[in-house]
This record gives structure tokens, sequence and C-alpha cells, in this order.
């Protein structure tokens, strides 16, 4: 880890940037996942897909996690939100062990996961309901959420008519009304066009800037996570192993003209010689089907 943007030891690695990392590092940690692993069967035997993973989570602090397919971005999140168990290791929130699922860590999903017999309002209210909060109360705090995401006037909407940026701005609606510590997102913005992506990524920012949340946000897009992170933790596959968690250097609060920039060029070149190394090209032969002089170039 001798790269100047790794990080050696989590107590000394705001050094480079010791104002920004410094202020992150003495928060208090919200999240601490140490030594997980994790292996599913296939067939006679099991396939290690996670170990050893650890690193702590410190309040309103937004990690991203990287790396190349096969790698368990997945699995991982799915760990931290308690949908998936772990073979071994400890993960904490709040110095508690996690058991399960709970409304402590909100999850958003690449696919929607609406409910599309229930209105944009029944959505995000859905848990407050389920949690115990009266009709009254669920549906003003609902409204709340919907008017943080800019959907308050699509209330009484039905999933199946809104756009799929919408549909992701109601998903974060609903994960957040709970009021959690940690948002969880699995390549929540996969599914969108460029532009719808690049709005709800600002739209992202604009929110957790201004709410007390952390986040881990699995992404596959290396822009995206040097757009939107504090530090990036960077996975290699099979097994899933930690290779480095990189620290930022990208000022904020971002702009789109900093993506042109020398500092977040030079990161996610950094990221990609990480996640690829020297891979090489594979060539791909297929016999020639057309006829004789109707070349492309």
């Amino acid at each position: 880890m001798s790269s100047e943007f790794s990080m050696s030891a989590e107590a000394s690695a705001g050094n480079r940037f010791p104002n920004r990392f410094d202020r992150i590092y003495s928060r208090p940690r919200v999240m601490r996942v140490s030594g997980l692993n994790k292996s599913f069967p296939a067939g006679k035997s099991s396939a290690e897909v996670l170990r050893g993973i650890s690193f702590n989570l410190h309040r309103r602090e937004f990690i991203s996690v990287i790396g190349p397919s096969g790698c368990g971005k997945s699995t991982l999140v799915r760990i931290l939100a308690g949908l998936e168990s772990a073979d071994s290791g400890e993960l904490l929130l709040d110095d508690n062990p996690v058991r399960g699922p709970g409304p402590d860590r909100g999850m958003v999903f690449q696919g929607y996961s609406l409910f599309p017999w229930l209105t944009v309002l029944g959505n995000v209210k859905f848990g407050l309901t389920i949690r115990g909060e009266s009709r009254s109360i669920a549906c003003r705090e609902a409204r709340q959420w919907l008017s943080i995401v800019g959907l308050e006037e699509y209330a009484d909407y039905y999933p199946g008519s809104l756009s799929g940026g919408m549909k992701q701005r109601v998903a974060i609606a609903r994960a957040l009304a709970n009021k959690p510590r940690v948002l969880l997102m699995d390549e929540p913005f996969g599914a969108l066009d460029a532009q719808t992506r690049a709005r709800m990524q600002n739209y992202l920012l604009e929110i957790w800037k201004n709410i007390n949340i952390s986040v881990v946000f699995i992404t596959h897009d290396l822009d995206e996570a040097v757009y939107l992170s504090d530090r990036i933790i960077v996975l290699k596959a099979r097994p899933g192993i930690i290779a480095e968690i990189i620290e930022n250097p990208v000022p904020r609060p971002r702009n789109r003209e900093q993506c042109e920039g020398d500092t977040f060029i030079k990161c996610r070149r950094h990221l990609e010689s990480l996640i690829h190394g020297n891979e090489t090209e594979e060539m791909i032969h297929i016999e020639k089907m057309t006829i004789e002089g109707d070349e492309v170039y």
C-alpha cells in the first residue's frame, strides 16, 4: 500500500489531508467491520467470496466499494444490511452486534423494489407504519421525505407511472424515512441513463450533506466512486479481499468541472490500475459471415 492514495493505517491515514480526514476520523465510529469471511456452497465444495474484510465507517462518512465482477461487493452490502450472515468475523453498529435486518440500516437496491400496488406516499410511509407510527404521523413524515427528494407533488401516483430516476428517489425516501444510522446502496443508479444518473448523484450528495447519515455505496463505476466518496474500498476478486482503502483527494464540495481535473483523473487511473492491473484485452475470434468487399474499415 505504497501509493499516495492508499492508507496504511486508519489511525494515521489523515496525514496527507489533515483537515478533512482528521475531521472524519475524529467523529464517532458508526459501524465496525472486522475480519468478515463468507463462502457459498459450490457443488461438493465451497466458493470463498469474501476474506478478512475490515474497515470502520464514521458518522456522516461516505464510503464507496468498487471491484471487478465477482469480488463480493453485493454480498458485502447484504451482510451489512443483515440480509446475509457472515461465516466469521465481527459486524458492529454503534458497538452492538448486528444480528439481522433493522431500521437502523436503510437499503436501496439497483431494482427499485417499490410496491406497485401502493402509491408513492404509501411506499414511503410503509416502514413508518410497520414501525407502529400512527397514520397521521406516518403520512406527515412521508410527505416531508418526498419534499426532500423533490417528489411531493407525485405522492398519489403509482410507481408504474414514474421514470426510473423518480422511482429511485422514492426508494431513497423510503429508506431514509425510518431515520437509519447507515444508508446502504447496492449499485442504485446502475440501471439509469447517463444524464439521469448524473442528476441522481447530485441529489444524493445534497441529501447526504443535509442529513445525519453515513453511506456505504456499491458501484462498478469508477467516476461515480470518485465523485461521491470520502474513501473508496477497492476489492480484489476470488476471493474478495481489500486491495486498498483510498482517501479520495478530490476536495469537497464536488462539481462536474472537477471530473476533468488532474486530481480526479489521477485518482480514477489509480483505481483502474488496482482493479485491472496488467490485464490485456482478450481478443475474440469470430468466423467471417459477410461477403468480401463489405468491410466496415
